[in-house]
């Protein structure tokens, strides 16, 4: 039996370990001021509410194409054009995945009135990605999202704070392959047509990047690329590794956002080292043929891929002898679609969406079908099994003369110039945002040929 100056002294020390417990919560309750109370629902939904401890990961999102999705251009004058020509039924289609936060909470039911909403409900925030629960499906943003305050992320150990919540979550982590579910099912789409249109998640499943052997690659392990760091911007925070969160991929804003010159820079870094390119040259009984390979080696889907349909990937090739040209496919200028070119030998990676009718069709809602024509990834590092050789390869003849310089690369646009042109030309898109789209030359693919007739010149 506990005497009563014992009792007392339980009494005590456990009124000690309260108050200590109560300053400690009060601490870590804020990044900036002690004394701030811990963050409400609605202030975790709001980006600008995660600066202050994460200003590093906020300023990387910040210029992304997550926190751009609402706000480009293209995609409003799509889903504006869409939802009038299919009379509202496209519904909330384009913005569950371009605004999915807003979608969440009854803010919008078709992206028609974008405009009105407050910024932390545009794009794909911090709060909607970090708290997702689960994956319920393989494409159309099926996610389930919780509100139970809890940010979730990649952290195995996340050191509390008074600030918000915090747990592990494998769908948020770039080391495990389940990661890549919560990415693709947004970045798989099927229309309302039926049509798979857009495939990246799928096209992964089925590669060796998948697997989990030596190759094994998530989404984000190529997208969300590792760095050092400190998670948030608090004392005794330890070292750790993190990733980017600009999440580049091919697509760029095309009017005034926040650090477009970076943006640009990591899809370049991303774009540059991905194809595998070769130009050899063989004798004909009328002159040469110049012979152009391509080959995905590092993307852990198909090239280009996303919205292929909208892509415009294409070899320019040029021969001279001496100064003077005498060969070119696939010169284009900076404002001119490359579909434009009456180029009988033009390369061209790209899908291509037909209506109904057999026609040619850019707005996804009017395609049926698709015939594709890109750069399959790896699905196999057996050589003996055919799978293994997936490159593609143009032969563009030369008569009576033989070159004796041959210049390649190969150029990509996120977007073709007359889509952009088809939605200017109904009225949804401004004409002068066409100027702004880049066009990329991968660096890996820029080669010279100056051999002689059965010589070839590769990528290193």
């Amino acid at each position: 039996m506990t005497s009563l100056a014992g009792q007392v002294l339980i009494v005590q020390r456990v009124a000690l370990l309260g108050l200590a417990v109560f300053v400690l919560v009060l601490w870590g309750s804020a990044c900036q001021e002690p004394e701030a109370p811990a963050l409400s629902v609605e202030q975790i939904r709001d980006p600008e509410s995660c600066r202050g401890c994460h200003p590093v990961h906020y300023e990387e999102w910040a210029g992304s194409m997550h926190a751009y999705a609402a706000d480009d251009p293209v995609f409003i004058a799509m889903n504006e054009r869409g939802q009038r020509e299919t009379g509202g039924e496209l519904g909330d289609f384009c913005v569950k995945c371009h605004a999915p936060m807003a979608v969440e909470l009854g803010e919008t039911e078709d992206g028609l009135n974008l405009d009105e909403l407050p910024q932390s409900l545009k794009g794909v925030t911090c709060a909607y990605c970090h708290q997702i629960d689960a994956v319920e499906g393989s494409h159309n943003a099926a996610l389930l999202l919780s509100e139970d305050g809890i940010m979730r992320g990649g952290i195995d150990s996340p050191v509390a704070t008074g600030a918000h919540l915090s747990a592990y979550s494998p769908l948020h982590d770039r080391n495990d392959l389940r990661s890549s579910d919560l990415c693709g099912t947004c970045h798989d789409v099927v229309t309302p047509n039926g049509v798979h249109l857009e495939r990246t998640y799928e096209e992964w499943k089925g590669s060796i990047f998948a697997e989990d052997t030596v190759f094994r690659l998530s989404c984000g392990n190529c997208h969300a690329r590792g760095q050092d760091g400190y998670v948030a911007d608090l004392p005794d925070m330890p070292l750790r590794r993190l990733h980017r969160h600009g999440m580049a991929g091919v697509d760029v804003a095309i009017t005034p956002f926040p650090d477009m010159e970076r943006q640009r820079g990591w899809v370049q870094e991303e774009l540059d080292a991905t194809l595998f390119a070769s130009i050899c040259v063989g004798p004909t009984p009328a002159g040469v043929e110049i012979i152009v390979r391509l080959d995905n080696v590092s993307a852990g889907h198909s090239w280009p891929s996303g919205a292929a349909h909208d892509r415009r990937a294409w070899s320019e090739v040029i021969a001279y002898s001496g100064d003077q040209v005498i060969f070119s496919s696939g010169v284009v200028a900076d404002d001119q679609p490359v579909t434009s070119l009456e180029d009988p030998y033009l390369f061209l990676l790209r899908d291509t969406g037909f209506d109904a009718e057999g026609n040619e069709a850019h707005m996804f809602w009017e395609i049926t079908s698709i015939e594709s024509n890109l750069l399959s990834t790896s699905v196999t590092n057996d050589p003996l099994d055919p799978a293994f050789y997936h490159f593609k390869e143009q032969v563009y003849p030369i008569f009576g003369v033989v070159p004796d310089r041959i210049t390649l690369r190969q150029r990509i646009r996120p977007m073709g110039l007359e889509v952009l042109d088809d939605l200017a030309a109904s009225g949804d898109l401004a004409p002068e945002v066409l100027d702004q789209m880049p066009t990329f030359d991968l660096k890996s693919t820029v080669l010279e040929w100056t051999g002689e007739v059965g010589d070839c010149v590769s990528s290193n």
